[in-house]
């Protein structure tokens, strides 16, 4: 069946889109947007077992085998790079291929690469297995893959979208965290392996039940799309998505990069979520509980309070998914960042061998904020990027993989070095100060609303920008 352009003189009650009938408006059931942000929200949690584990391995990988922190954080660092370098590509392989053959081979090359580390004797066989294997899988189950979502199904309520998605890896953390710490404690870290492994190899099943690509394979509209315009926008936006895929990914993944790459904004996006990533995933999920353990802190303890982290988390990002939607978003970035740097100069006072008060105000406020820029940046890749938003916030990702990366092994040089981790938490601190600045430094596109906000059409903002 083929598509049928849109008329001037439809029935009253149904727009053709797609070569399929489309209620103009939706009756009272469930907009299945809602069951595709469910299973998207599965996935990552699911997912969220990769990224909860590194830290929990430090001190048993450098007992076992003698391993030194550089060495195990060279390996998080390659996994975090490859993380970032796939993203952009796996946002376009999803444009040509589907999101659902996507996301269950990704799954499954994560969970091949976490179960073949119950073998490993060397040092390369960890750079193999977690650095390239699972870094190259949990790419495409990166951010830019509840960007795509988001674009796709959902045409209000987008920043709020974001927020839980992004909040799913949060909510990982709080099932994974306590149980693989426990795990490790009585069963060694083997056992961890193999059920992040599990966990995501139990999610597979479900994505190709559950997940569909897009409204129009149903019959429906994204959710909050209900006029005749915004129809006709979303018509004129796929068909030009339509016209500038090239026969394979990689040359538009690219090809975005080239032009957004000519823009002020991207090098503002892409620095400050560079520190972004630098410092959370980089520096606290990696070495938070090898700190804490220097100060005589147990693993189960420090564990909990990272899980502890992401409870705060959930509630920071969706309220951040909320602001997004009403709020400037770069004040809102500025503001994020500001506050993660104040509370990363006061974390080296904080550590003792038992949980005091003190340290419970740093966790609480510090989760609040921890990828609370995450709806905001989205936002503002929309903003200026338009259609090809999520493969340009895939690179701006990378960015943020690439400072997450870099950052992880300097942390572990430096413990190796000067047996203390107090070094890395105040650069961390001053680089806080930078990305506030490179939010603050991007101007406001004529004409645009707080957020993105739900009357915007998607799509309308074009790429080659200046500025």
């Amino acid at each position: 069946m083929t598509s049928q352009p849109l008329t001037n003189d439809p029935s009253p009650s149904e727009l053709p889109v797609t070569g399929r009938s489309i209620p103009e408006a939706a009756g009272p059931r469930l907009h299945y947007a809602w069951v595709v942000a469910a299973v998207c929200l599965l996935v990552l949690v699911g997912a969220a077992g990769f990224r909860s584990t590194p830290s929990l391995l430090m001190d048993p990988l450098n007992m076992q085998f003698g391993w030194s922190y550089g060495i195990i954080s060279l390996a998080v660092s390659i996994n975090m790079v490859l993380n970032g370098l796939t993203a952009p590509f796996a946002a376009a392989l999803m444009d040509r291929f589907g999101i659902r053959p996507v996301v269950a081979a990704a799954l499954t090359v994560m969970a091949c690469g976490s179960g073949l580390t119950v073998f490993m004797t060397q040092a390369w066989e960890l750079l193999l297995c977690w650095g390239v294997l699972v870094g190259i899988g949990s790419g495409a189950m990166a951010l830019a893959f509840s960007a795509t979502v988001t674009n796709r199904w959902f045409f209000a309520r987008r920043g709020l979208v974001t927020g839980v998605l992004t909040a799913a890896s949060a909510a990982g953390n709080l099932v994974f965290l306590p149980v693989l710490a426990w795990l490790i404690n009585s069963y060694g870290w083997r056992s961890a392996s193999l059920l992040v492994g599990g966990a995501a190899l139990a999610v597979v099943p479900i994505v190709l039940l559950l997940l569909r690509e897009r409204p129009a394979d149903l019959g429906l509209l994204p959710y909050g799309a209900t006029s005749r315009e915004q129809v006709e926008q979303d018509e004129q936006n796929a068909r030009k998505a339509v016209r500038t895929v090239e026969r394979s990914a990689g040359p538009r993944a690219l090809r975005v990069l080239r032009q957004a790459a000519g823009t002020r904004p991207f090098w503002l996006l892409a620095g400050s979520f560079a520190i972004c990533g630098a410092t959370t995933n980089g520096l606290v999920g990696t070495h938070f509980i090898p700190a804490a353990e220097d100060h005589g802190m147990v693993e189960t303890t420090a564990a909990g309070l990272l899980a502890l982290v992401g409870v705060f988390d959930v509630v920071g990002t969706v309220f951040s998914g909320w602001l997004t939607d009403r709020l400037d978003c770069r004040r809102l970035l500025g503001t994020y960042y500001l506050l993660r740097g104040v509370s990363l100069l006061f974390l080296p006072v904080l550590f003792a061998r038992t949980v005091h008060f003190s340290m419970l105000i740093f966790i609480i406020f510090y989760g609040l904020d921890w990828v609370a820029t995450v709806p905001p940046t989205v936002a503002l890749c929309r903003q200026w990027f338009g259609a090809d938003a999520p493969i340009v916030f895939g690179w701006v990702l990378c960015g943020h993989q690439v400072g997450a990366a870099v950052v992880a092994f300097l942390a572990g040089v430096v413990r190796d070095q000067l047996g203390s981790y107090n070094l890395a938490w105040y650069g961390a601190g001053g680089l806080c100060v930078v990305a506030a600045t490179c939010a603050l430094m991007l101007r406001a596109r004529p004409g645009d609303l707080p957020g993105d906000g739900p009357g915007a059409a998607p799509g309308s903002a074009p790429l080659a920008v200046t500025g």
